[in-house]
């Protein structure tokens, strides 16, 4: 026959249920030694204050010292565009020829000029040289000789205008010829074959590669401190920091943007392997005063957060807490400032992912 087992009571049903609790309750709050033992340890860092360099650092930008954009001095159609974008030329280059027919007849127009007038010249010459031998023999009156030399000064006169226009005339033929006027590169071409060039519409820019200069815009409300920093740096797209061999304060803010243009000219050695238009940091420095500062791998930046993992103090079930906090300025390998989230004596951590793992704790120093 099957056993048959009393059915228990409401008050031994309720203590059976209540030692089960227990148990595992007890499971569940019981540490696991192998797991705590492979917690991730994280390294820390006790935050302190400590002097850094007051200054400011802006984004700048390099750029040629010599850049030109050549444009048309003559009216005519573009006959031949001899270069484009990224050509390497030589000083003297022609670089666009502008149809020169018109001025071509005005050369040949004002030669013909020449020639006229250095005939009148001679004959003019030649009646003086023959009134004054009849005036020495009283043949002709001193009122004809007179008449005779302001022939003969207006004819040479008359040929100096003529040679002034030739020149004239040549030199506006000319200006159909664009050349380089420096060794440098073609920026850009802002004309084709076929377009009429017109005297002051651009037709090509170029630049010499060295030297190049950054120039960085500075706020207006911040152009004390820049005025007064104890020097001034540069950093390279290659990362290098370097002092520039001159700087030149533009003596005028721009009226819109309220920022004032600072031109630091570099030297070549320094910008051999780079090109303008890349963009560089400038710092402003000023002098030392004493920040608080965390080193930038302890930040943890998500999104439009940006916080930390402070060591939990002694005794608490979890080993970091994540805390927000506001940052101020890089100060490069001395960290970076920060404004607001943590307090000198704060610990936190330098690997902030592992800090957020499950269990992780501090390293012990």
């Amino acid at each position: 026959m099957p056993t048959r087992f009393a059915p228990l009571s409401s008050a031994r049903r309720r203590a059976v249920l209540g030692a089960a609790l227990v148990c595992l309750t007890w499971v569940a709050v019981a540490p696991n030694p192998a797991r705590a033992a492979d917690a991730p340890r994280v390294e820390v860092h006790t935050v302190a204050r400590q002097p850094v360099g007051q200054g400011l650092i802006l984004d700048g930008t390099l750029e040629a010292v010599r850049q030109s954009t050549l444009s048309a001095q003559a009216s005519g159609r573009i006959a031949q565009l001899t270069v484009k974008a990224g050509d390497r030329v030589r000083a003297g280059q022609v670089l666009a020829l502008i149809d020169d027919r018109e001025t071509t007849a005005g050369v040949q127009r004002a030669q013909a000029a020449v020639t006229q007038a250095e005939a009148e010249a001679r004959n003019a010459e030649a009646h003086l040289k023959r009134t004054r031998e009849l005036r020495a023999q009283g043949f002709v009156s001193q009122a004809a000789l007179d008449t005779a030399q302001a022939q003969a000064d207006a004819a040479r006169a008359a040929v100096a205008q003529a040679r002034a226009a030739q020149s004239q005339s040549a030199l506006a033929q000319g200006f159909t010829r664009l050349t380089a006027p420096y060794d440098g590169y073609v920026l850009a071409t802002h004309a084709e074959v076929g377009d009429l060039a017109v005297p002051g519409r651009p037709i090509l820019t170029l630049y010499a590669p060295q030297p190049l200069r950054a120039t960085v815009q500075v706020p207006a409300s911040r152009a004390p401190l820049a005025s007064g920093a104890q020097r001034v740096e540069v950093q390279l797209p290659d990362g290098r920091w370097v002092q520039p061999a001159a700087q030149t304060r533009v003596p005028s803010a721009d009226p819109v943007a309220q920022t004032i243009e600072w031109r630091l000219d570099l030297a070549s050695a320094d910008t051999a392997a780079h090109v303008p238009g890349q963009s560089v940091k400038v710092r402003f420095a000023a002098g030392t005063q004493e920040r608080l500062v965390i080193p930038a791998r302890a930040l943890l930046r998500r999104g439009e957060l940006t916080a930390v993992y402070v060591a939990a103090p002694a005794g608490s079930p979890t080993g970091f807490v994540l805390r927000a906090v506001r940052v101020g300025t890089d100060h490069g390998e001395a960290g970076v400032e920060v404004l607001s989230g943590v307090q000198p004596g704060d610990r936190v951590a330098l690997d902030p992912v592992r800090a957020g793992l499950a269990g992780a704790q501090p390293a012990q120093r």
